[in-house]
């Protein structure tokens, strides 16, 4: 059950920071192409990576080529897809990919299905496929009609919900097991685990975290597993502006240069 009460002191020497991107680094938006990362919070991301040695992570629906840009000039370990796609802090790719044949179906089949809801559209992620209604919320039941049909028809597949989305993607991923993986690897292994997350695809992550005694934090209302609580993106925000502040002091020789925290 999340609590009111201030999130704990973090020291991040030993601490692995994982992060949630729409609706927790950044505002959501009507289309998933309008949401963006504000600079200064992106530079901040970038400190906390220095100071963590590398031991930062995003862990988004999205595809991690959309998170690159996103979170420029941030480009470190990521988890895509809900664990789809994986980068490790090394720069290897992991992937679990969905059979071709299932993919062509569904692009096609999925597409059209939709196209009859005004306000309503798929998104192909490549991996999965995503039925958007922010702009039609009246279709959430027939959006998960039509995904629970595909579910049924398809075993490798597991619907995911979400602010306004219903998601069909591999059923072996969720952020739990992406945050797992890394937690097994360099330089993750070892360090007490942080994720702040917003919405019910992060539930799976939370429960992971909390399994490994480390921290949760939701963002927003809603039922969860996190057990601290923050309001909403701009806490967010402060937050991590704050938790790079109290480094300011310190400078981290990284391997090409001398940088000021700040």
């Amino acid at each position: 059950m999340t609590q009111n009460c201030s999130i704990p002191p973090i020291l991040l020497t030993n601490t692995a920071c994982f992060f949630d991107v729409d609706g927790t680094l950044a505002k959501i938006k009507m289309r998933p192409e309008w949401v963006m990362i504000p600079k200064d919070i992106k530079q901040a991301l970038c400190t906390l990576s220095v100071i963590t040695n590398g031991a930062l992570a995003l862990i988004s629906g999205r595809p991690i080529v959309e998170l690159d840009n996103l979170s420029a000039p941030l480009c470190g370990p990521v988890a895509g897809i809900h664990g789809a796609e994986r980068r490790d802090a090394q720069g290897k790719l992991h992937y679990v990919i969905l059979p071709m044949n299932i993919k062509t179906v569904l692009r096609q089949e999925l597409k059209k299905s939709v196209s009859v809801f005004s306000g309503c559209h798929m998104e192909d992620k490549g991996e999965a496929f995503a039925l958007h209604y922010r702009q039609g919320k009246n279709y959430h039941k027939q959006m998960l009609a039509i995904a629970e049909e595909q579910v049924k028809r398809y075993p490798e597949l597991a619907l995911q919900l979400g602010k306004y989305v219903v998601e069909l993607k591999p059923a072996s991923v969720n952020k739990g097991v992406a945050i797992s993986n890394f937690m097994q690897e360099t330089p993750f292994i070892g360090r007490i685990p942080l994720f702040i997350g917003d919405d019910l695809t992060d539930e799976a992550g939370f429960k992971e975290i909390n399994r490994l005694q480390g921290i949760t934090i939701k963002v927003g209302p809603g039922n969860t597993v996190a057990r601290y609580h923050l309001n909403d993106v701009e806490h967010v925000h402060k937050w991590i502006l704050s938790i790079a502040k109290q480094h300011k002091k310190h400078f981290i020789k990284t391997k090409h240069s001398v940088l000021e925290v700040v």
